[in-house]
């Protein structure tokens, strides 16, 4: 798929987006209901603006690929913003980069390597994958490194309202100070005190209390520290997502969204020290997406049975991967298995094979005039996707109506029908952000992919075809037939047609 951070991309991107709002609702009427952690319910969404929407979502830290844990965000997030624009508002999307972080600094000393080198590269590298699933660039993607002034003006704020205290060059947020702690995970300060783990020598006041500024340790590059007013040092990770969400965002925004892995301690900590600081809260919404298991058992790098995004490409198609992520709402767990993936990559299949068998009978028909989508079918996709984003529900209703864009064809109806079935098939699946790649250069590209995956030879298949086609030349069909089921045998699907025989791969 596309690379969304090349220029071109950006604009090609851009264009896209312009079309999806432009089919999407010319007057707001969403009626959105989405489930907030915070009240543990689903609620009626209402924005701090009418029509616009300011979302923040926490990004990967930046010391490895992206695995497809990360994928599950990614792509949840990602459709949402593009429903959100979809249904007319104007959003705000703003997904960051930690790039200063103690899991950085490890992999970078053990590596030789310069901290920021190391998080740059990975940057690149996570872009590369997230283009390759079809995840559209955020509208602000903040570095933390870039907002060390915002990081230290918050601190000291915190430190001035009584919220925060210097200990040997480190700062603290003081958990006790903040009555609300524990809003959001639902937990209570004496469990978390009779589980939190004691650290010998620790120049903290209260278990509980956490990191709001590191001083410079031994070893630790200099290009990661920073100076402040109690001394060089670097960042505590909680603080990093206050500064950068309220810089872009305001110190109160509409949504905020992230894994559930995020809601304790880091997004209970992020409000802490962000509420304490500005006296105002920080999100009204927040959106977190379920886990994602290997063969039932939970993705672990410790256990080392997680997958990155750049090994399953070297199988599977971008398109599947993201396939496979919507089918199940974003709020429940979903079990990764190549059977699941290889059902979302047929699924994937038949929207492409679809749109080129419509576009080719159009051009047969010598219809050209341009058709608007089916209203009816819109508001039962929308229906779908305002129930919480609810994408496995919305992907059915987008099958569905490719199931009657085949069988229109099939059953020759009318042009006019077609088309409008036609229109309407690409904007639904576009909004999801599958189904946008010119059809024919898709299944080429899927059909490689595919051939390589079973180990056949692309070709050995072309040989076999044009044997096959000089047996029926000479009228031995009996040998055609034996080809015919060589190559059946081997995985490949050969389709006759007016313009000759082509091939798929069975998957």
């Amino acid at each position: 798929m596309t690379d969304n951070h090349d220029p071109v991309a950006r604009r090609f991107h851009a264009t896209l987006l312009q079309r999806i709002s432009k089919q999407g609702s010319k007057e707001l009427k969403m009626s959105l209901r989405l489930f907030n952690t915070l009240v543990n319910d689903k609620q009626d969404f209402v924005p701090l603006v009418p029509g616009r929407i300011g979302l923040y979502v926490c990004g990967i830290t930046v010391y490895d690929l992206p695995h497809i844990g990360h994928a599950r965000f990614l792509v949840a997030f990602d459709v949402a913003a593009r429903f959100f624009r979809f249904s007319g508002w104007q959003v705000k999307y703003v997904r960051n980069w930690t790039d200063v972080d103690d899991k950085i600094i490890r992999r970078a000393v053990e590596r030789s390597e310069d901290p920021l080198a190391l998080g740059q590269r990975f940057i690149d590298e996570c872009r590369k994958d997230m283009a390759s699933i079809g995840v559209l660039p955020a509208d602000v993607e903040p570095r933390a490194t870039e907002h060390i002034p915002e990081m230290l003006a918050i601190i000291q704020k915190l430190i001035d309202r009584g919220h925060a205290y210097v200990a040997q060059g480190d700062v603290y947020f003081a958990v006790r100070s903040y009555p609300d702690y524990g809003k959001l995970s639902k937990r209570n300060l004496d469990d978390l005190l009779s589980g939190a783990r004691v650290e010998t020598g620790s120049i903290k006041r209260d278990p509980l209390d956490f990191a709001l500024w590191k001083s410079h340790k031994p070893g630790e590059p200099d290009s990661v520290t920073w100076d402040s007013p109690w001394g060089r040092g670097r960042p505590g990770w909680h603080i990093e997502c206050s500064a950068m969400s309220q810089k872009h965002l305001g110190e109160t925004f509409d949504l905020h969204g992230g894994g559930k892995d995020l809601i304790f301690p880091h997004h209970e900590n992020e409000i802490a020290q962000s509420e304490a600081a500005s006296g105002r809260p920080l999100s009204r919404y927040w959106l977190h997406n379920g886990f994602v298991t290997l063969d039932a058992e939970k993705m672990s790098k410790s256990l080392g049975n997680f997958k990155t995004i750049r090994d399953l490409l070297v199988h599977w198609d971008g398109e599947a991967l993201r396939c496979f992520l919507l089918s199940t709402h974003y709020r429940h767990p979903i079990n990764f298995t190549e059977t699941a993936v290889a059902d979302a990559d047929r699924r994937v299949e038949y929207f492409y094979e679809t749109l080129a068998k419509a576009e080719s009978w159009l051009v047969q028909k010598k219809f050209a005039a341009e058709a608007k989508p089916l209203e009816d079918a819109l508001a039962g996709f929308r229906e779908a996707m305002e129930d919480d984003l609810n994408t496995a529900d919305a992907l059915a209703r987008v099958e569905r109506v490719y199931h009657q864009l085949n069988a229109r064809i099939d059953g020759k109806g009318k042009p006019e029908e077609v088309a409008a079935l036609l229109a309407t098939a690409r904007v639904t699946a576009q909004v999801l952000g599958l189904a946008g790649r010119a059809p024919q250069q898709a299944i080429l590209e899927r059909r490689a992919l595919a051939a390589k995956r079973m180990g056949i030879d692309s070709e050995w298949v072309s040989e076999r075809i044009a044997a096959r086609l000089l047996a029926r030349k000479g009228k031995d069909f009996a040998k055609a037939d034996l080809i015919r089921d060589e190559l059946s045998a081997k995985g490949v699907d050969l389709r006759d047609g007016a313009g000759g025989t082509d091939w798929r791969v069975l998957l």
